[in-house]
């Protein structure tokens, strides 16, 4: 495995994340293709002997259960101090709003709920999941600033947003003296890349880490055309993301099957050395052993710019999708499939 460090922190990451939205429990959260925490704790396992020491997680996957398993496996397997834990916080709910409850004091109860989650008394990166339209951006960023200083979190990131949100997020904690964004999770993947427009160039500008989502194209680009999987098949979220441009990835998902075979490897070490060239963690998921496993293979090749541009130059731009496309002004009020589900939600003083 090979180490980096996460933008303008002094956190040394691997340079896999694994990515914790497949663990937690199957019966209680949005997704039902979940694992349960004895497999779950496998991977874990497995990741840390392969020496991935980031994991990310959130407190929105399965109704916390996500961040329990995380929890207890790093505290079983590895010593706290040697492993970067990333979680994230939604922005609030009408009821909260409606309550009078800040963005401050939101992002307390946040936070208190997930270490309580996570059996921890600090996070290494705590990260903004989607932009809070109905939020102030002074209240979000003194309440990750207090975080800060409390000692609760080290470091902030951002995901699902725009390079101009961004911009103006750093630039406020900037101006008031607060902590600034030191990492950006956005959907970045062979078959989506529309973070290269401008994202991408902000964050090699400002040494801002980016450590993608669906790095994989939730297992899309992990295998041939017509093979498929109890995800491909239950994951109603990815298929939404995907499935209006199959016909046009799926010359790219040839690409990556031919080289793969080519060189004599799979086709996530592609895909993954791809992003790799592109950026400093992907954000990887696991439900199976061989898929960490794969993913740590990836670091260790590197593709010729040949190889790179023949992966490239089939795309066509795409439209947003997912998250981004879904958390807008207009849809504030609506009924979205994230959530805190069914968890207590701690209530600070």
């Amino acid at each position: 495995m090979e180490y980096t460090k996460l933008g303008n922190s002094n956190l040394t990451v691997s340079r896999i994340c694994m990515g914790c939205m497949g663990f937690g429990d199957p019966s209680n959260g949005q997704h039902s293709w979940t694992l349960d925490e004895e497999h779950s704790r496998k991977i874990i396992r497995r990741g840390l002997e392969l020496g991935v020491n980031f994991f990310d997680t959130a407190i929105a996957y399965q109704s916390g259960t996500s961040e329990q398993y995380v929890g207890r496996a790093i505290r079983d397997f590895a010593k706290r101090e040697d492993v970067v834990l990333a979680t994230k916080f939604l922005p609030r709910t009408q009821e909260e709003i409606a309550a009078g409850v800040t963005g401050q004091q939101h992002i307390q109860n946040m936070i208190d709920t997930s270490l309580r989650n996570l059996g921890m008394d600090y996070v290494d990166l705590y990260i903004y999941h989607m932009w809070d339209y109905e939020t102030p951006l002074y209240d979000i960023m003194d309440g990750l600033n207090r975080l800060v200083k409390a000692g609760k979190v080290r470091y902030i990131g951002i995901s699902n947003c725009f390079a101009y949100q961004l911009a103006k997020a750093n630039a406020l904690a900037e101006k008031e003296g607060f902590a600034k964004f030191v990492s950006v999770q956005g959907h970045y993947n062979l078959i989506f890349r529309e973070e290269e427009r401008e994202m991408a160039k902000m964050c090699a500008e400002d040494n801002i880490a980016m450590t993608p989502y669906s790095a994989l194209a939730g297992g899309r680009l992990s295998k041939r055309l017509g093979t498929t999987s109890k995800r491909l098949e239950t994951d109603s979220y990815a298929k939404l993301k995907y499935d209006a441009t199959a016909k046009q990835d799926a010359v790219i998902i040839n690409r990556v099957a031919e080289l793969a075979e080519n060189k004599g490897v799979s086709m996530t070490q592609i895909s993954l050395a791809w992003l790799l060239a592109k950026v400093t963690s992907p954000v990887v998921g696991a439900t199976k052993l061989h898929h960490i496993e794969g993913a740590a293979k990836a670091v260790e090749l590197t593709l010729t710019a040949e190889e790179i541009k023949y992966l490239e130059e089939a795309y066509v731009p795409h439209k947003l999708v997912g998250v981004m496309a879904q958390n807008t002004p207009a849809a504030t009020k609506e009924q979205h499939v994230w959530s805190t589900g069914n968890q207590a939600i701690e209530k600070s003083l």
